[in-house]
């Protein structure tokens, strides 16, 4: 794989780190900005808003842009929003600046994944894609666990100001490393910006939209709550979160790294296996959350089989989204954040009902449920992909 990819996921670990620290963080932010837990629980889908709003509309601005200076502004906004969310004391301009931060990482993941997909051969997507997304999955092993801690000792805000600091050198990286346009000219005969967004009439690329925002909702729905199951319902002390965490996080990149050598050529190999196993997993993990082993255990099963599956998806998403060479990242990137923001949502409804802190584990495996019905639908769109993907 080319250098560039990974200078790429350096950045995506960045922004990976802030996406996702707030499941450890919770707790100290709502005592803090005095709020209860479940408002500021509402700060993921903020950010995951802002993401899907920012996708398409910062791809589309940076369309015509050089791709370096599009990538580095991004960074530099991204770095400047956890600066001022760092500095302040009020629960809505926290709120405000993730949805800054969410704008400029959604242009920056669009822009990234549409790289990432012109710096390989046709046929390596997959591949291109499952070492951006390292940067997130080793981000939920060292860099969530870790801003986990920090926060623990130091308080959220120090949390913040890391991030802030830590896309400084991943800007550095893209300036030096990143050429002034990555991803192929477009030929002047190429598709309108019209021609783009007509792709999304397709009913196979929204069908696989959608099936990867379910997956994600499902993997948000429980990511975001985890912490007061980890010291609720398990009764482990502050510091198992981070460990949780970690376990989550190695699962991830174990899930990414399998799926991105079978995405390209077996995508239904990967949702045939992972996606009932994903089903069973959620309930399991909400039936023996009260057993620490059982707890962590299944923590790392979860995250590597919500990544395989979630990765497969979007890898999908790209492929079926050809026609729109410069917007298929932000549809891709859209897709992925519609599920972060409705998951949360949908696990916060459940946390006054009587399955207390285990809801969102519940809300998770219904999410699965509902998308491997859908996937029913699906197998078509799938077996087609397979079969046309190596012509491209």
């Amino acid at each position: 794989m080319p250098l560039p990819l990974y200078l790429l996921a350096m950045a995506v670990f960045a922004m990976g780190t802030s996406e996702f620290m707030l499941a450890g963080l919770l707790p100290d932010i709502a005592s803090d900005l005095d709020v209860t837990v479940g408002t500021a629980g509402m700060l993921t889908p903020a950010f995951a808003i802002g993401m899907i709003v920012g996708a398409p509309l910062m791809a589309g601005l940076a369309r015509n842009r050089p791709g370096r200076s599009s990538l580095l502004g991004f960074a530099l906004v991204f770095s400047a929003a956890h600066a001022v969310g760092a500095a302040t004391s009020s629960f809505p301009l926290v709120f405000a600046t993730r949805v800054v931060a969410a704008l400029a990482n959604a242009g920056f993941l669009a822009v990234a994944l549409t790289t990432a997909a012109a710096l390989v051969l046709p046929g390596n997507k997959g591949r291109a894609l499952a070492v951006l997304l390292s940067g997130t999955t080793v981000a939920t092993i060292v860099g969530v666990p870790g801003g986990s801690l920090l926060g623990t000792l130091l308080g959220w805000r120090a949390t913040f100001w890391a991030v802030a600091a830590l896309c400084l050198p991943a800007a550095i990286g893209i300036l030096a490393g990143i050429p002034a346009r990555p991803m192929e000219e477009r030929e002047p005969d190429g598709p309108t910006l019209r021609a783009e967004l007509a792709q999304l009439k397709n009913p196979r690329l929204l069908l696989v939209m959608l099936l990867g925002a379910l997956v994600n909702a499902a993997t948000f729905a429980s990511f975001t709550f985890l912490a007061p199951v980890v010291t609720d319902t398990a009764g482990l002390g502050e510091l198992w979160i981070s460990v949780a965490l970690v376990l989550f996080g190695v699962g991830s990149f174990v899930g990414v790294a399998v799926a991105g050598r079978l995405s390209d050529q077996r995508p239904d190999l990967v949702i045939a296996v992972g996606g009932p196993l994903l089903l069973t997993g959620w309930p399991a993990l909400a039936v023996l959350a009260d057993q620490p082993v059982a707890l962590l255990s299944l923590v790392f099963v979860q995250g590597a089989l919500s990544f395989a599956l979630g990765s497969t998806l979007i890898t999908r998403v790209l492929y079926e989204a050809a026609g729109a060479p410069t917007m298929a990242g932000s549809y891709a990137t859209a897709a992925l954040n519609v599920g972060a923001a409705v998951g949360p949502l949908v696990a916060a409804t459940t946390l006054s009902t009587g399955a207390g802190t285990l809801g969102p584990l519940w809300a998770s495996g219904l999410l699965i449920a509902v998308a491997l019905l859908i996937g029913l639908f699906l197998r078509s769109v799938i077996a087609v992909g397979r079969s046309t993907e190596v012509l491209q």
